[in-house]
């Protein structure tokens, strides 16, 4: 497995087409009720943006795509909606897996997995084993997934398998980044939230560093390939240092 150093610790390539795009997808339920609908109408609409997006990022040459679909304080939802999204969830892995597998996505689910019932287990599992060998984009869901979470499991998953590192040594980036939950992709270039939140909400707290963030009051069932366009379009325009100056850059250019 590919592992990447932390941008705090090397300087990533930078390209005009963002490498890894994070997306927290908001505003299924206002965007619902703006319709006068339920508000699941609006989690069912959401699944059909997630199809354009990757469609669209494989149309652009985006290698990771990564979406925030159930953080793990959205346990605290009615618990209605949360038995709904859990069904829809299962539904859509059974279902998408097929078509994921056809256009060469590799499907990868971060986060706890023991909260979930046994059969979303499994259907996690199959689609996970079914698409494996394919190397085109890079799918991740975040399921059941907190950046906090993340930070604390890989610590503890460190002083695991090095006690050493718990009585002798400080514990530094090289040695935590493996254990993290997305050691296999590169930090997302680019993040972007729909819905009009302004935050990143507990959401690759340690992998968003030095990430470009973009907010959007567009709902994400309503935000298309034209959306994304604009997303990247700001990305472009963004002056990425990374602790360095402007000078540097130009220097550096020449």
């Amino acid at each position: 497995m590919a592992l990447f150093q932390s941008s705090t610790s090397a300087v990533p390539a930078v390209a005009s087409v963002p490498r890894h795009v994070a997306m927290i997808m908001d505003g299924n339920g206002r965007w619902a009720k703006k319709r006068f609908l339920p508000r699941v109408a609006g989690h069912k609409q959401g699944v059909e943006t997630i199809r354009e997006m990757v469609k669209a990022c494989l149309d652009l040459g985006v290698e990771y795509l990564t979406l925030f679909a159930f953080s793990s304080e959205n346990w605290r939802r009615p618990p209605d909606e949360v038995s709904f999204l859990m069904g829809l969830f299962i539904a859509a892995l059974e279902r998408e897996v097929v078509k994921l597998d056809e256009k060469n996505v590799r499907l990868r689910l971060i986060g706890r997995r023991d909260r979930f019932a046994p059969e979303i287990v499994r259907a996690i599992e199959t689609a996970e084993a079914r698409t494996q060998g394919n190397q085109g984009l890079t799918l991740t869901i975040a399921a059941d997934y907190g950046g906090r979470w993340d930070i604390l499991q890989a610590t503890r998953a460190l002083l695991r398998d090095r006690p050493d590192f718990a009585a002798e040594q400080e514990i530094d980036e090289e040695a935590l980044t493996p254990y993290l939950a997305m050691a296999y992709a590169p930090e997302p270039d680019l993040f972007i939230r729909t819905g009009g939140e302004a935050r990143i909400s507990n959401f690759l707290l340690w992998q968003l560093a030095y990430t470009e963030l973009y907010f959007t009051d567009v709902f994400w069932p309503d935000f298309d390939r034209g959306q994304l366009d604009l997303a990247i379009a700001s990305y472009r325009q963004r002056e990425r240092r990374f602790g360095r100056t402007s000078e540097q850059l130009k220097d550096a250019a020449c």
